[in-house]
C-alpha cells in the first residue's frame, strides 16, 4: 500500500512563506502546514500564538482557506524577549520610530496582503493570556510559538491547550531538549512534556524543533 500523500502548499504559498520575514525553516513550515490541513478538516479555527511578521501565518491561512475556516493570530506585536534591542534576533526595521518600540503589525499586514491571504485571517492584537480569557470556542489547532520564558510559554499552554477540540492538534515550536538551549527552547520543551504528561495529548510527529500532538483525552 502506498504511503499517504503529505499535503503541500502551492508554489505561490511556499514562495510567499520563503519571502516573508521570520525564523521558521522551510521543513518545519511544511510540517506545520500538513498539521494545519489535517486539523482544518474539523471545520474549526486554526490559531497561532506568536505571529511576528506573518511567516507561519501564511501557511495557516492557506490551510484555513482550503478548509473553509479562518486562521486566528494572537500577538501584541511588540516583539518577544530575544527580539528586543541588544539581543540576537533584534531587527531595527520593525521598530516604530515615533514610539521607539517594536511594531511588527504593519509588516505582518503587508505579508498577508502580498500573499493574497488577508480574507482568511483574523488578527488579534493583544497578550495571549488576556485573549485566552475571552475566547469561548473550540479550536482545531493551537500553534504555540510565542515568548520563550517559562512565564510566557506556560501562560500560552494554560490559556489555549484546553481549547483544542478532541481530535484537534497542539503544535509547539522551538522544542529543544538540550539544557544548553535554556533561553531559546527549554520553556517550550517543558510545555511539550507537560502536554504529554497531562494524558490529554498524544504525539503525532516531530520535525526538528516542531512537535505535533493530538488531543485524545480530557485532563488538561
Amino acid at each position: 500500500m502506498a504511503a499517504p500523500t503529505v499535503p503541500q502548499p502551492s508554489p505561490e504559498t511556499l514562495a510567499a512563506f520563503e519571502a516573508a520575514k521570520g525564523f521558521m525553516p522551510v521543513h518545519e513550515g511544511l510540517a506545520l502546514y500538513a498539521a494545519a490541513v489535517e486539523a482544518g478538516r474539523l471545520g474549526l479555527p486554526l490559531l497561532e500564538i506568536g505571529t511576528y511578521c506573518g511567516r507561519s501565518a501564511i501557511l495557516l491561512a492557506d490551510a484555513a482557506r482550503a478548509a473553509g475556516t479562518v486562521a486566528v493570530t494572537v500577538d501584541h506585536h511588540r516583539g518577544s524577549e530575544e527580539q528586543q534591542p541588544g539581543w540576537e534576533y533584534h531587527d531595527p526595521e520593525v521598530v516604530d520610530p515615533q514610539v521607539g518600540l517594536m511594531d511588527t503589525l504593519p509588516t505582518f499586514r503587508r505579508t498577508l496582503h502580498a500573499a493574497g491571504l488577508e480574507p482568511y485571517v483574523v488578527a488579534v492584537v493583544g497578550r495571549s493570556p488576556q485573549v485566552a480569557k475571552v475566547w469561548a470556542g473550540e479550536l482545531g489547532l493551537v500553534f504555540i510559538d510565542g515568548g520563550h520564558t517559562d512565564e510566557h510559554a506556560t501562560g500560552d499552554y494554560e490559556g489555549w491547550a484546553p481549547r483544542v477540540a478532541q481530535g484537534g492538534l497542539l503544535v509547539v515550536h522551538d522544542v529543544f531538549p538540550d539544557p544548553a538551549d535554556e533561553f531559546t527552547g527549554q520553556a517550550p520543551y517543558r510545555v511539550y512534556l507537560r502536554a504529554l504528561e497531562s494524558g490529554a495529548f498524544t504525539e503525532v510527529s516531530a520535525t526538528d524543533s516542531l512537535r505535533v500532538l493530538r488531543r485524545t483525552g480530557p485532563g488538561i
